[in-house]
Formats: C-alpha cells, structure tokens, sequence
C-alpha cells in the first residue's frame, strides 16, 4: 500500500489522474516522485509559488502519428508512434525508443517523466523526453525493420535535431534500428548530424562502452551502495531479469567484480545455471542467432529452463531486474528478502510494483531504484554526444572509467541527500528529491515558459 501524500500535493496528483485518465503506469511514476518531495517545498517555497510540480507533470509537447509501412508479403500495416518532448530545462530532451506491442501514450509519458529525474541525475546538460510505436521487430525480416524505421524517421524527423531532441534506443531498438533511422534522417536533411540519435554503430559516430552503459551502470550503482555497508559483490549469488542488453552486460559485470549470476530469463521463461550463466552462450543466442532463452539448455545440458516461470523465486543476495516495468510485485519481494536478498539494483524502468518497492525499504536492503541505478545508458549517451560535438573518439578504458565517475557520483548525491532530508538509507527519496530540486531550479530560472 503506497503511503499517503502530503496535503500539499494530493491535490496535483488527483489533477494527474483527472487529466491522463487510463494511463496507470504514468500515474504510478507520478505518484512515487510525489511522495518524496514534500520536505523540499518546505525548504524551497518558491517552488509552491512557481507551480513547478504542476508543470513539470504536463509535458511541454506530446508527439502521435501514423506509420505506415509495408510487409514482406506487400500488405500495408500500420502502427503508431509516439514522441513526448517532457521537459528541457536543463537541456535537449534526451531519452530513448522502445518498439513493442505494449507502447500506447501511458507506457511513453511514465519512461519520459522518470527520464527527466534521471538525466538530472547525471550532471550533464540533457533534458527529458522518450517516444516509441505499437511495432513489434521481433519476428520481422531486416527488410520490414527498415521499411518500419524509415516510415518512423519520416515524421520524427521534424522534431528531432541534436539542439532539440536526441533520441536513443530502449526495448526493441538497437543498433540495427539506430542505423535505419540515422540514414533515414540523413536521406531526408541531407545533414550528417550525428549528434541526433545516440546509440550509433562504432563505424559512424558511436561510443564504445554504450552497448554496455545500462548494465555497467546499474552494477557499479550497486556496488556503491554495498560499499557503504562495508560489503561488495564479491562471492554473491546474483539474479538477472531480462536477456537482452542491459541484462547480458549487466551479468558481464557482475563476474568481474566477483560475482556469479545463476539465471537470467526473457518473456516466456527463465534459465537456473548453479554453475554461473554462460555468457558467450547467452551473447550468441540473442545477439547473433537471435534465438529464445530455452535453447541455453540444448548446450548446457545441467541448466534448467522453466517456461513461463518466476526467476524470482531462485534465493539470491542480489537482485538485477532488467526486463520491463512492474516485474517485481510485493509477493515477488517478499520471497526475495524471505531468500536472504541483500540488494537489489534497477536495470530496467520502475520495474518494482510500489508494493514491492515498500517491501525493499521496510527491510532496509540496499535497494537502487531504476532513475538513479540505470541512469548509465543515458549518461553515456550524453558522452557520446560530446563526442560527436567534438568529433573526437575515446577509447573503451577511459569511456568506461567517466561512466564508473558518474555512477558513483549519483549513488553519492542520492546517499547524502536522503540523509539531508530525513530519509538515511531511502535511495528513492534521495534520487526523486535531488533529480526535482535541480529541474526545478532551472525552470525558476526561466520564469514561466
């Protein structure tokens, strides 16, 4: 049960509800930036009087449109895109596309809206903002991707622009949907404007370590928050949620720093390896071949796979979960600290129900929630973006050595500002309020725009 709000902000909160209805995942993230940040109108009051909350919950400018595109069999299909430009007062909108069935106008403004605390997070120069379609690439020839993303690119091009809004990937779009959409772009400005989508493939603009980032990221965050509990990964069982990218150098990591992962999972079941996850098996499956989760096992005949089972039910000191929203639920996290759970670090967005996050922090484990945890991809995102405005390129050791800087920088700012305002420990209120306070100092500054 989510704790009550303060009577400063129920009433913008029930304004949300009445003005996005339907959009639950919206209101969830809404919500739980709402319950952290009465202490700060105390501190701050000109915040009150600038109705900074009630404008940074509207976004600035939402984006619908249709795309049509054909299939291989010559039919036309047709799917919706989404672009929300949520807020640019600390600079370009900047967040990712996520291409799956799921997508509708909710799914787009709750990733926007906790992008913008994240991407505050970081320090650097980037505003919120996220977009998406309904289209579903798996299963899709690279002929019907690319149809896909060049009809997708056709309108997003007139509101993208690397002043403006640097969109990236998320679920769904990677390297080979980047590049579509990049030459797409290209095609119709007649500009080579790397600096408009970040994700980009080595041989035209991209940054090392950003394949990795999300993953690096969420494991160095984790590792910070262990450390001031005098303690590391070193010798722990860990569980990872997902398959894909954030999850496979998520388990890369883990391993250097001397843990083991025994499972991991995609959307119809999971894999148990006691031995510790293979990873060049998993690599190859999703990246090269891909293939399905299940298919681990016809090569490592001692895992096991469990079709459509929980991966959370597998005890473990640390928990990754880097799959999608709301995969952890209250049960899930009871079962998680029952089995003697110890930390848990976000790769994916708002992945934890608020019952399940209530769970986390009424038994005082290390829990990282996902705007601070996986704010890696995004950061190092804006690296790349330095890159390309230099035209310069940085090697993997030092890329990845800013991008372990930056973590810890966020894990510190988190710590130190839950203890300012009377949450020790509470890396959710620590993330909301110091994401909040520095937005909002921004729009102050501006006056009302």
């Amino acid at each position: 049960m989510a704790k009550p709000l303060d009577e400063k902000v129920e009433p913008i909160f029930q304004s949300v509800l009445a003005r996005n209805p339907g959009e639950t995942e919206f209101h969830q993230a809404t919500r739980e930036v709402l319950e952290s940040i009465s202490p700060v109108l105390v501190k701050h009051p000109a915040f009150t009087h600038h109705k900074i909350i009630e404008r940074i919950c509207e976004p600035e400018r939402q984006i619908i449109f249709r795309v049509p595109w054909t299939d291989d069999q010559g039919t036309v299909q047709i799917n919706r895109g989404f672009r929300v430009e949520f807020n640019s007062a600390l600079g370009p909108y900047k967040g990712g596309l996520r291409f799956h069935p799921s997508v509708y106008l909710g799914i787009i403004k709750f990733l926007g809206f906790e992008q913008i605390f994240k991407n505050a997070l970081t320090g650097m120069p980037i505003g919120g903002g996220k977009g998406g379609s309904d289209f579903d690439p798996k299963g899709k020839s690279d002929e019907e991707v690319m149809r896909f993303c060049q009809s997708f690119m056709t309108e997003l091009y007139r509101h993208i622009g690397e002043h403006t809004d640097v969109p990236a990937g998320d679920i769904g779009v990677g390297g080979r949907e980047i590049g579509y959409m990049f030459g797409q772009y290209k095609r119709i400005t007649n500009r080579w404007e790397a600096g408009v989508l970040t994700g980009k493939g080595l041989d035209w603009g991209g940054s090392l370590v950003r394949t990795e980032a999300t993953g690096y990221g969420a494991t160095f965050f984790v590792e910070e928050m262990l450390k001031v509990r005098g303690d590391s990964f070193e010798g722990k069982t860990c569980v990872v949620s997902g398959s894909g990218n954030v999850a496979i150098y998520t388990i890369e990591k883990i391993a250097e720093l001397g843990g083991k992962t025994v499972a991991c999972s995609d959307s119809n079941g999971y894999i148990y390896d006691e031995k510790g996850i293979d990873l060049e098996t998993v690599q190859r499956l999703k990246e090269i071949e891909r293939r399905r989760i299940k298919d681990y096992c016809e090569i490592h005949k001692h895992a096991k796979y469990v079709a459509n089972g929980n991966i959370w039910e597998i005890p473990c000191q640390v928990a990754m979960p880097s799959a999608t929203q709301n995969e952890i639920n209250g049960k899930d996290a009871k079962m998680l600290v029952q089995n003697g759970c110890i930390a848990v670090g976000e790769g994916a967005n708002m992945p934890t129900t608020p019952e399940g996050v209530k769970i986390f922090l009424d038994a005082q484990i290390a829990y990282g929630p996902g705007k601070a945890a996986n704010a890696g991809g995004v950061a190092t995102s804006a690296l790349e973006m330095q890159q390309n405005a230099c035209r310069d390129s940085w090697d993997f050791e030092y890329t990845e050595e800013r991008l372990r800087k930056i973590m810890r920088s966020i894990h510190n700012l988190c710590y130190e500002t839950a203890m300012e305002y009377g949450s020790p420990g509470n890396y959710v209120d620590g993330a909301n309020i110091a994401g909040f306070i520095r937005v909002a100092k921004a729009m102050v500054a501006f006056g009302v725009v």
